[in-house]
């Protein structure tokens, strides 16, 4: 069975209050991409569970990659037996991209029906936010309105049919407690869902993602590119997550940009993957 998992971008992050846990409350609009990594799980051979990495990835021990913590949790928890798992990395590390996160989800989804367990979404949901608070979107993978610690979700109506989206990822990884460490959380009576429902020329105005302002003053070469993509027409440009990928919507194609050494990701934007 193979698949092939998605990235998402964030538009606007809002950090809210940092809780008595040490994690902190947000408030995100987080949108599906269809830059995708490929994903191929089928029975194992023997009685071990294999994994395999190809593409560009982070060496790291099986016990810790998302996709073999996937299988170990459905393992446990529904009796999924041992399988073969070959992921091809496409999408940049480090990037707040979510991409990670989606080799997990897809791995539960891909489990759920290959095993024929018949897990409803909400089950499914509860499962990948051990994982990570990114997971849970990736199982419905529709446009939602992410809060608390980015676990709970609702969709959100967004119409971006037919603008161009430049994701450009610099040779740069912005590790989550770097991005954090400059944030002061602040509470606000508004949902960041009623600035996304704005024309998206709005958005400039009023859509912020608060990791910028550390981000961007640890690493200036990305709030170049920010700036880089407004100089080359983009109406609504921002950091994507708390990682070093930034990004830009087009209302017509943009003209070709040069951005040496970094990762770029171009589609035009439709309203189902």
């Amino acid at each position: 069975m193979i698949t092939f998992p998605n990235c998402k971008i964030n538009l606007g992050l809002w950090v809210t209050r940092r809780r008595s846990d040490g994690y902190h409350n947000i408030q995100t609009v987080m949108l599906p991409v269809p830059w995708c990594d490929i994903l191929e799980i089928v029975p194992a051979n023997g009685s071990e569970t294999v994994l395999t990495v190809t593409g560009t990835h982070i060496e790291s021990p099986l016990e810790k990659n998302l996709c073999y913590r996937a299988w170990r949790l459905m393992a446990d928890n529904y009796a999924i037996p041992a399988v073969s798992i070959h992921l091809h990395k496409v999408i940049p590390t480090g990037a707040g991209l979510g991409g990670g996160s989606s080799d997990a989800s897809f791995t539960l989804r891909m489990l759920n029906s290959m095993f024929q367990q018949n897990l409803d979404d909400e089950t499914l949901r509860s499962l990948a936010v051990q994982l990570g608070m990114d997971c849970p979107f990736f199982i419905e993978n529709i446009p939602a309105l992410s809060t608390g610690r980015g676990e709970f979700l609702k969709p959100v109506s967004l119409n971006l049919d037919g603008l161009h989206l430049v994701i450009v990822k610099p040779p740069l990884h912005v590790s989550t407690a770097a991005a954090f460490s400059g944030i002061k959380p602040v509470h606000r009576e508004d949902s960041i869902d009623e600035f996304t429902s704005l024309p998206v020329q709005d958005w400039k105005k009023v859509l912020h993602n608060d990791f910028e302002n550390t981000v961007f003053d640890l690493y200036p070469d990305i709030l170049e590119i920010k700036n880089l993509l407004y100089r080359h027409g983009a109406v609504y440009s921002a950091l994507s997550g708390s990682g070093s990928a930034a990004f830009g919507l087009f209302v017509s194609d943009p003209a070709q940009m040069d951005f040496p050494g970094c990762d770029v990701f171009r589609t035009l934007l439709r309203s189902h993957l």
